[in-house]
């Protein structure tokens, strides 16, 4: 297609599935059935990506916990009274808190990556957290023993082997979640907080070569979790300057839910570098109706007025399930508008001449 489109990265997880999962947790069934369950879930994804005619799909993440917290499954180091992100509509999630050191991965990406790549006939990218996100696992009163400069520095290292996995596998892109960005911003309106994540994430990126870091991107949204968002009432000219200095060679935005598209996209212009390819959302996972490929096509169209074609992609807003438990929109509705995605970029390449 010439112009990209892609995924973000998770999709609602199928019933049986998720009756495995409640079924794990109260001793009903092992973790290999369970391993069994996600497998089929995994297969059953990706030929349905497939069938929307995306150019680059995803597992939807079906084995994931949750889009952030993946990498603690099999570190014990930790215990339940963490951060608390609160929602728009009074729910909040909960991070662990951070017992001890070292620090290290329990799970790395790649575990997924692989399982979809036996599936998959189409290229495969694959989603990490960004080590800004997690951390805010360390404790504000600290560790004993443990500095957190030495947790930083074991995290930054975790993180890299995170990608590195991952590119070594044959990701056909590897994803930064980075939705703490905004909120990071609500948390602390000076932006010290949203620059010291970006200097960290900037510290495992500067890890890579120009030629990987093309295959590297952000993704940054308000949230999107049970229907509802943290940090949309921050103001993305808050973020977006900042978030262009992260150097990866792709941005992920959320765009198809702002109110004002237009001066966000004034803003990308002024501050996005011409080494970046600027995926715009055109689908809002949170909105229950499905877009047709017109309006698609006409949001692709109006972001072609301010980032070059040979620079511009289109993505959705977010995942449609970051985390696992999340039911609030359907598989077939996301599946439909991630085929009104790919259609409508499709109509909107062939109205530019492209």
């Amino acid at each position: 297609m010439p112009i990209a489109t892609e995924p973000i990265g998770s999709m609602p997880r199928p019933k049986y599935l998720l009756d495995g999962l409640a079924d794990l947790a109260a001793g009903r069934l092992d973790q290999a059935g369970l391993d069994a369950l996600a497998e089929r879930a995994t297969a059953e994804t990706v030929h349905r990506f497939e069938e929307t005619g995306s150019p680059v799909i995803t597992d939807g993440e079906q084995a994931k916990p949750s889009f952030a917290t993946y990498p603690l499954s099999g570190f014990d180091k930790l215990a339940p009274d963490g951060a608390v992100i609160p929602f728009a509509d009074g729910h909040t999630r909960q991070l662990p808190r951070l017992t001890g050191g070292p620090f290290m991965y329990g799970t790395f990406a790649d575990r997924y990556l692989i399982r979809a790549l036996t599936h998959a006939s189409r290229p495969v990218k694959q989603a990490v957290i960004a080590p800004s996100a997690l951390s805010l696992l360390y404790p504000a009163d600290g560790i004993d023993g443990y500095p957190r400069d030495q947790f930083l520095a074991d995290l930054a290292d975790q993180s890299e082997e995170d990608i590195r996995r991952c590119l070594s596998a044959s990701a056909a892109s590897v994803q930064l979640d980075f939705t703490e960005g905004r909120l990071s911003v609500k948390l602390d309106p000076s932006k010290g907080l949203l620059r010291s994540f970006v200097e960290l994430n900037n510290t495992v990126l500067d890890r890579f070569s120009a030629d990987e870091r093309a295959r590297l991107g952000v993704h940054t949204c308000p949230g999107g979790d049970q229907d509802s968002v943290h940090s949309l009432d921050i103001d993305y000219a808050e973020l977006l300057p900042d978030l262009f200095r992260l150097n990866v060679g792709n941005v992920y935005l959320q765009l198809a839910s702002e109110p004002d598209r237009a001066r966000v996209l004034d803003i990308v212009r002024e501050h996005s570098r011409a080494d970046q390819r600027i995926f715009v959302g055109v689908i809002d996972p949170i909105d229950p109706e499905v877009e047709t490929p017109e309006v698609v096509r006409d949001r692709v169209l109006e972001a072609a007025e301010y980032v070059p074609v040979d620079r511009l992609g289109t993505c959705d807003d977010c995942g449609f399930s970051p985390f696992a438990d999340d039911v609030s929109t359907s598989r077939d509705t996301a599946f439909a508008k991630v085929a009104a995605r790919v259609e409508g970029t499709r109509l909107a390449a062939e109205r530019l001449g492209v």
